[in-house]
Protein backbone atom coordinates (compact mmCIF):
# COMPACT_ATOMS: atom_id res chain seq x y z
CA UNK A 1 0.00 0.00 0.00
CA UNK A 2 0.96 3.45 -0.24
CA UNK A 3 2.05 5.67 2.29
CA UNK A 4 -0.11 8.16 3.93
CA UNK A 5 2.49 10.87 3.83
CA UNK A 6 2.27 9.93 -0.19
CA UNK A 7 1.26 13.66 -2.03
CA UNK A 8 -1.92 11.88 -3.53
CA UNK A 9 -3.26 15.24 -4.07
CA UNK A 10 -0.63 15.99 -6.63
CA UNK A 11 -0.40 13.06 -8.35
CA UNK A 12 -4.45 12.77 -9.20
CA UNK A 13 -3.61 17.04 -9.98
CA UNK A 14 -1.69 15.76 -12.77
CA UNK A 15 -2.50 15.88 -16.78
CA UNK A 16 -4.30 13.06 -17.70
CA UNK A 17 -2.52 10.02 -19.45
CA UNK A 18 -4.05 8.60 -22.47
CA UNK A 19 -4.39 4.89 -23.66
CA UNK A 20 -6.03 3.49 -26.81
CA UNK A 21 -8.71 0.82 -25.34
CA UNK A 22 -11.03 -1.18 -27.42
CA UNK A 23 -10.20 1.19 -30.64
CA UNK A 24 -11.07 4.47 -28.04
CA UNK A 25 -8.78 7.31 -26.81
CA UNK A 26 -9.41 7.38 -23.03
CA UNK A 27 -8.43 9.17 -20.63
CA UNK A 28 -6.95 8.13 -17.28
CA UNK A 29 -4.59 8.74 -14.39
CA UNK A 30 -3.32 6.08 -12.27
CA UNK A 31 -1.43 5.76 -8.78
CA UNK A 32 0.05 2.02 -8.86
CA UNK A 33 -0.51 0.22 -5.60
CA UNK A 34 -2.17 -3.25 -4.15
CA UNK A 35 -4.61 -3.49 -3.73
CA UNK A 36 -6.15 -0.68 -6.47
CA UNK A 37 -9.64 0.86 -6.47
CA UNK A 38 -11.18 1.51 -9.78
CA UNK A 39 -13.19 4.41 -9.64
CA UNK A 40 -16.25 3.98 -12.63
CA UNK A 41 -17.97 7.35 -12.87
CA UNK A 42 -21.93 7.96 -12.99
CA UNK A 43 -23.60 8.22 -16.32
CA UNK A 44 -22.99 11.85 -16.89
CA UNK A 45 -19.80 11.62 -14.58
CA UNK A 46 -16.19 11.91 -15.84
CA UNK A 47 -12.36 11.54 -14.02
CA UNK A 48 -12.77 15.62 -13.71
CA UNK A 49 -16.24 15.58 -12.18
CA UNK A 50 -15.23 13.16 -9.32
CA UNK A 51 -13.50 16.08 -7.97
CA UNK A 52 -10.74 14.92 -4.94
CA UNK A 53 -13.30 12.40 -4.01
CA UNK A 54 -10.73 9.49 -4.87
CA UNK A 55 -7.62 11.13 -3.61
CA UNK A 56 -9.38 11.34 -0.11
CA UNK A 57 -10.27 7.65 -0.10
CA UNK A 58 -6.81 6.71 -1.50
CA UNK A 59 -5.40 8.67 1.53
CA UNK A 60 -7.86 7.09 4.07
CA UNK A 61 -7.10 3.63 2.65
CA UNK A 62 -3.55 3.62 1.86
CA UNK A 63 -4.23 1.96 -1.66
CA UNK A 64 -3.11 2.60 -5.50
CA UNK A 65 -5.93 4.18 -7.41
CA UNK A 66 -7.34 4.33 -11.15
CA UNK A 67 -9.54 7.01 -12.27
CA UNK A 68 -10.52 7.13 -16.21
CA UNK A 69 -13.62 8.82 -18.24
CA UNK A 70 -15.41 5.61 -19.94
CA UNK A 71 -15.71 6.48 -24.36
CA UNK A 72 -17.87 9.28 -24.86
CA UNK A 73 -17.18 10.83 -21.71
CA UNK A 74 -14.57 13.86 -20.24
CA UNK A 75 -11.53 14.10 -22.30
CA UNK A 76 -11.97 10.42 -23.84
CA UNK A 77 -12.93 10.19 -27.25
CA UNK A 78 -16.54 11.55 -28.12
CA UNK A 79 -19.79 9.11 -29.36
CA UNK A 80 -20.00 9.09 -32.81
CA UNK A 81 -23.07 6.63 -32.46
CA UNK A 82 -25.83 5.90 -30.00
CA UNK A 83 -25.02 3.90 -27.18
CA UNK A 84 -26.55 0.28 -27.41
CA UNK A 85 -28.51 -1.32 -24.58
CA UNK A 86 -25.75 -3.16 -23.60
CA UNK A 87 -23.12 -0.06 -23.14
CA UNK A 88 -22.81 -0.80 -19.44
CA UNK A 89 -22.42 -4.78 -20.25
CA UNK A 90 -19.56 -3.96 -23.33
CA UNK A 91 -17.74 -1.86 -20.69
CA UNK A 92 -17.61 -4.13 -18.38
CA UNK A 93 -16.74 -7.37 -20.15
CA UNK A 94 -14.76 -5.66 -22.70
CA UNK A 95 -13.50 -2.28 -21.79
CA UNK A 96 -12.52 -2.76 -18.33
CA UNK A 97 -10.90 -6.19 -18.74
CA UNK A 98 -8.52 -4.32 -21.58
CA UNK A 99 -7.80 -1.24 -19.24
CA UNK A 100 -7.35 -3.87 -16.52
CA UNK A 101 -4.61 -5.96 -18.62
CA UNK A 102 -3.03 -2.95 -19.99
CA UNK A 103 -1.78 -1.16 -17.10
CA UNK A 104 -1.38 -4.81 -15.08
CA UNK A 105 -4.03 -4.29 -12.15
CA UNK A 106 -4.66 -7.70 -11.05
CA UNK A 107 -7.73 -8.05 -8.11
CA UNK A 108 -9.00 -5.08 -8.16
CA UNK A 109 -11.45 -3.34 -5.70
CA UNK A 110 -13.85 -1.80 -7.87
CA UNK A 111 -15.66 1.26 -6.85
CA UNK A 112 -18.24 2.65 -8.67
CA UNK A 113 -21.29 5.15 -8.83
CA UNK A 114 -24.53 4.89 -10.74
CA UNK A 115 -24.02 3.49 -14.00
CA UNK A 116 -20.70 2.36 -12.62
CA UNK A 117 -22.05 0.77 -9.82
CA UNK A 118 -23.39 -1.40 -12.93
CA UNK A 119 -20.49 -1.54 -14.77
CA UNK A 120 -18.80 -2.58 -10.79
CA UNK A 121 -21.20 -5.28 -10.58
CA UNK A 122 -21.40 -7.22 -14.03
CA UNK A 123 -17.89 -7.17 -14.02
CA UNK A 124 -17.74 -9.17 -10.61
CA UNK A 125 -20.34 -11.90 -11.76
CA UNK A 126 -19.90 -11.71 -15.73
CA UNK A 127 -16.61 -11.25 -16.37
CA UNK A 128 -14.76 -14.02 -14.70
CA UNK A 129 -11.63 -12.16 -14.01
CA UNK A 130 -10.42 -11.84 -10.02
CA UNK A 131 -11.91 -8.86 -8.12
CA UNK A 132 -11.25 -8.58 -4.39
CA UNK A 133 -14.32 -6.28 -3.36
CA UNK A 134 -16.58 -4.10 -5.09
CA UNK A 135 -18.16 -0.87 -3.66
CA UNK A 136 -21.72 0.23 -5.68
CA UNK A 137 -23.03 3.72 -5.08
CA UNK A 138 -26.72 4.21 -5.99
CA UNK A 139 -26.01 1.44 -8.71
CA UNK A 140 -29.00 0.06 -10.90
CA UNK A 141 -29.94 -3.37 -11.25
CA UNK A 142 -32.98 -2.93 -12.89
CA UNK A 143 -35.10 0.18 -14.87
CA UNK A 144 -37.86 1.75 -12.30
CA UNK A 145 -40.33 4.31 -13.81
CA UNK A 146 -39.21 6.46 -10.86
CA UNK A 147 -35.85 6.66 -12.30
CA UNK A 148 -37.08 7.18 -16.03
CA UNK A 149 -39.32 10.35 -14.90
CA UNK A 150 -36.27 11.65 -13.30
CA UNK A 151 -34.01 11.11 -16.24
CA UNK A 152 -37.03 12.68 -18.41
CA UNK A 153 -36.71 15.28 -16.46
CA UNK A 154 -32.99 16.10 -17.08
CA UNK A 155 -33.51 16.18 -20.85
CA UNK A 156 -36.04 19.21 -19.93
CA UNK A 157 -33.08 20.82 -18.00
CA UNK A 158 -30.63 20.36 -19.98
CA UNK A 159 -32.78 22.05 -22.83
CA UNK A 160 -33.78 25.05 -20.97
CA UNK A 161 -31.54 25.71 -18.36
CA UNK A 162 -27.55 26.24 -18.11
CA UNK A 163 -27.02 22.66 -17.25
CA UNK A 164 -24.90 22.67 -20.77
CA UNK A 165 -22.35 24.75 -19.68
CA UNK A 166 -21.72 23.52 -16.52
CA UNK A 167 -20.83 19.71 -17.91
CA UNK A 168 -18.89 21.65 -20.23
CA UNK A 169 -16.53 21.76 -17.58
CA UNK A 170 -16.02 18.16 -17.34
CA UNK A 171 -16.87 17.24 -20.76
CA UNK A 172 -14.91 17.69 -24.26
CA UNK A 173 -17.90 17.11 -26.14
CA UNK A 174 -20.85 18.15 -23.56
CA UNK A 175 -23.88 17.19 -25.77
CA UNK A 176 -22.36 14.02 -26.74
CA UNK A 177 -21.78 13.29 -23.25
CA UNK A 178 -25.64 14.20 -22.09
CA UNK A 179 -27.18 12.77 -25.05
CA UNK A 180 -25.34 9.54 -25.12
CA UNK A 181 -26.73 8.96 -21.54
CA UNK A 182 -30.25 10.14 -21.41
CA UNK A 183 -31.34 9.16 -25.15
CA UNK A 184 -30.55 5.42 -24.20
CA UNK A 185 -32.09 5.61 -21.03
CA UNK A 186 -35.07 6.57 -22.76
CA UNK A 187 -35.16 4.63 -25.26
CA UNK A 188 -38.13 1.93 -25.18
CA UNK A 189 -35.83 -1.14 -25.85
CA UNK A 190 -33.81 -0.44 -22.63
CA UNK A 191 -37.12 -0.62 -20.24
CA UNK A 192 -36.32 -4.65 -19.92
CA UNK A 193 -32.76 -3.89 -19.08
CA UNK A 194 -31.99 -5.95 -15.91
CA UNK A 195 -28.41 -7.14 -14.43
CA UNK A 196 -29.85 -9.61 -11.41
CA UNK A 197 -28.92 -12.26 -13.18
CA UNK A 198 -25.31 -11.30 -12.54
CA UNK A 199 -25.75 -10.67 -8.98
CA UNK A 200 -25.44 -14.53 -7.40
CA UNK A 201 -22.29 -15.28 -9.66
CA UNK A 202 -20.25 -12.57 -7.67
CA UNK A 203 -17.84 -14.27 -5.42
CA UNK A 204 -16.21 -10.97 -3.44
CA UNK A 205 -17.58 -9.00 -0.67
CA UNK A 206 -19.99 -6.18 -2.05
CA UNK A 207 -20.75 -3.07 0.40
CA UNK A 208 -23.80 -1.30 -1.58
CA UNK A 209 -24.60 2.30 -0.70
CA UNK A 210 -27.94 4.44 -1.50
CA UNK A 211 -29.14 7.62 -0.13
CA UNK A 212 -32.81 7.41 1.16
CA UNK A 213 -33.35 10.87 -1.33
CA UNK A 214 -31.96 9.66 -4.17
CA UNK A 215 -33.86 10.82 -7.40
CA UNK A 216 -32.80 8.16 -9.69
CA UNK A 217 -33.81 4.90 -7.96
CA UNK A 218 -35.58 3.78 -4.84
CA UNK A 219 -34.00 1.46 -2.18
CA UNK A 220 -35.29 -1.79 -4.29
CA UNK A 221 -32.52 -1.34 -6.25
CA UNK A 222 -29.93 -2.26 -3.50
CA UNK A 223 -32.79 -4.42 -1.14
CA UNK A 224 -32.60 -6.82 -4.02
CA UNK A 225 -28.85 -6.89 -4.22
CA UNK A 226 -28.91 -7.90 -0.36
CA UNK A 227 -30.77 -10.69 -1.36
CA UNK A 228 -29.00 -12.07 -4.01
CA UNK A 229 -25.32 -11.62 -3.14
CA UNK A 230 -23.98 -13.71 0.01
CA UNK A 231 -21.30 -11.19 1.10
CA UNK A 232 -23.49 -8.06 1.07
CA UNK A 233 -23.28 -4.88 3.52
CA UNK A 234 -25.74 -2.45 2.54
CA UNK A 235 -25.62 1.88 3.61
CA UNK A 236 -28.71 3.06 3.93
CA UNK A 237 -27.96 6.76 4.02
CA UNK A 238 -30.38 9.94 5.23
CA UNK A 239 -30.45 13.03 3.95
CA UNK A 240 -28.76 12.13 0.70
CA UNK A 241 -29.38 12.02 -3.17
CA UNK A 242 -27.88 10.28 -5.97
CA UNK A 243 -24.80 11.02 -4.95
CA UNK A 244 -23.47 9.95 -1.87
CA UNK A 245 -20.03 11.01 -2.40
CA UNK A 246 -21.16 14.19 -2.63
CA UNK A 247 -24.17 14.44 0.17
CA UNK A 248 -22.00 12.40 2.59
CA UNK A 249 -18.70 12.18 1.76
CA UNK A 250 -17.45 11.64 5.64
CA UNK A 251 -19.81 8.43 6.05
CA UNK A 252 -19.19 7.24 2.54
CA UNK A 253 -15.42 7.59 2.91
CA UNK A 254 -15.39 6.04 6.67
CA UNK A 255 -17.67 2.96 5.71
CA UNK A 256 -15.64 2.02 2.38
CA UNK A 257 -12.05 2.43 4.39
CA UNK A 258 -13.59 0.05 6.82
CA UNK A 259 -14.62 -2.63 3.95
CA UNK A 260 -11.77 -2.25 2.27
CA UNK A 261 -9.42 -3.00 5.64
CA UNK A 262 -11.74 -6.04 6.22
CA UNK A 263 -11.05 -7.50 2.53
CA UNK A 264 -9.19 -10.80 2.26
Amino acid sequence: MLSRNHDIYCVLAHESKFLSVQGHRIEYQWIPGDPCIVFLHEGLGSLALWKDFPARVVQATGCGALVYSRYGYGQSDPLTEPRAVSFMHDEALKTLPDLLDQLGIARPILFGHSDGGSIALIHAGGSGRPVRGVIAMAPHVFVEEFGIRSIEAAKRTYATTGLRDKLARYHADPDSAFRGWNDIWLHPDFRAWNIEAYLPRIACPVLAIQGEDDEYGTMEQIDRIQCAIHQVEVLKLARCGHSPHRDQAEAVIERASRFIAALP
